[in-house]
């Protein structure tokens, strides 16, 4: 950190950003869809017909949309991050909204695409394939869900000046847990939805 900053009052910031607890728990989510993963990888490799036919029945746009809604919810994320380093907390506060938004926009996408899918039969037991796919994604939205709520109690606390330059720990602990969800549905959507 550069002296100018330390003179102004800045006090440097831990590393990796906010609480060392989020962290364990990222790296144990992590973990958990790393295994989920392998496992599908491999039982995809046994059953390599099976699932390219079944690939063919998703809707890679709705997976797309929703990729591109949880992109923007992590650059909502980092620039509320960004806002607060400034002590800007109402703008900080509305990328915060913004990014809880692309969540919802998320979990909206998934429910069209889900009450699709169970409208035509579809459900755990169809096949191996779909007994991935429904348990991969819902698990990933659990996460959506509870990403959300995090973020709504740091807006909470921003919209009420909670935060400012030198104490917005709590901001970064939200943002790196929201950034580990969307990383996970950047692995899992060409996983389950383009890969052949």
């Amino acid at each position: 950190m550069s002296r100018s900053l330390q003179k102004e009052g800045h006090k440097p910031l831990p590393y990796p950003p906010g609480d060392f607890a989020i962290w364990i728990l990222i790296l144990v989510e992590l973990s958990v869809f790393f295994v989920l993963f392998a496992a599908y990888a491999f039982t995809r490799l046994m059953h390599l017909e099976l699932f390219n036919e079944m690939q063919r029945t998703l809707d890679a746009d709705a997976g797309l949309l929703n990729t591109l809604l949880l992109i923007s919810g992590s650059w909502c994320v980092a620039r509320a991050v960004a806002a607060i380093k400034r002590t800007l907390c109402r703008q900080s506060a509305h990328w915060l909204l913004a990014a809880i938004l692309s969540g919802v926009g998320f979990l909206v996408v998934k429910y069209f695409e889900y009450g699709a899918k169970f409208s035509a039969g579809i459900n755990l037991e169809t096949n191996l394939f779909y007994t991935f796919y429904l348990s991969l994604t819902a698990f990933h939205a659990m996460h959506v869900v509870l990403g959300m709520i995090i973020l709504a109690f740091v807006w909470k606390k921003a919209m009420t000046d909670g935060y400012s330059a030198n104490d917005h720990g709590g901001m970064e602990t939200g943002a790196s847990y929201w950034h580990m969800v969307d990383l996970v549905w950047i692995i899992l959507f060409p996983l389950v939805y383009v890969m052949r």
